[in-house]
């Protein structure tokens, strides 16, 4: 995890224009097989709890069944939900208001883990079917999380 995460920190920023270039190049291709693959051998070797920084930096977009789910665990409407933790942007999409997470715990853990929005359980989606259609998000998450950078990385030595 030490090397993931100390390789990401110095280079994420520095060679974001290139994963980018990389990613648009190979934008449609299908290339989610081997995506899959190297996300299942990266994530044997990152641990999210050392770093939590996905948590700390973006706030996690909202479905109407994430909100219906976490304000029933909370035991609250989903209307007293939505006004206490959540924004909605020019384009109606509902997402949590605040960063870092309000429930993001000092160790990294979630408070709402089991119940999280999809956003959180996907991310940073680098197993999700159609890998190479959103290369915008894909090279936006290379900075934010030191498993995508790796993934990424993992993904042009092989292309």
């Amino acid at each position: 995890m030490k090397q993931v995460f100390d390789n990401w920190k110095v280079n994420a920023e520095n060679e974001f224009d290139e994963n980018f270039k990389f990613l648009v190049e190979h934008r449609g291709e299908d290339i989610d097989e081997v995506t899959h693959e190297i996300h299942k051998e990266v994530f044997e070797e990152v641990d999210c709890l050392a770093c939590g920084n996905c948590c700390r930096t973006t706030p996690a977009i909202l479905l109407k069944s994430d909100i219906k789910r976490i304000a029933k665990h909370l035991n609250l409407p989903p209307k007293t939900f939505i006004k206490k933790y959540t924004i909605t942007d020019i384009n109606g999409e509902i997402s949590l208001s605040s960063v870092p997470c309000m429930f993001l715990n000092e160790d990294n853990t979630c408070q709402v883990y089991e119940i999280r929005p999809r956003a959180c359980r996907e991310y940073p989606h680098t197993d999700q079917d159609s890998f190479s259609s959103r290369p915008k998000l894909n090279a936006k998450n290379t900075i934010v999380c030191p498993a995508s950078f790796e993934i990424v990385n993992r993904l042009k030595q092989i292309l």
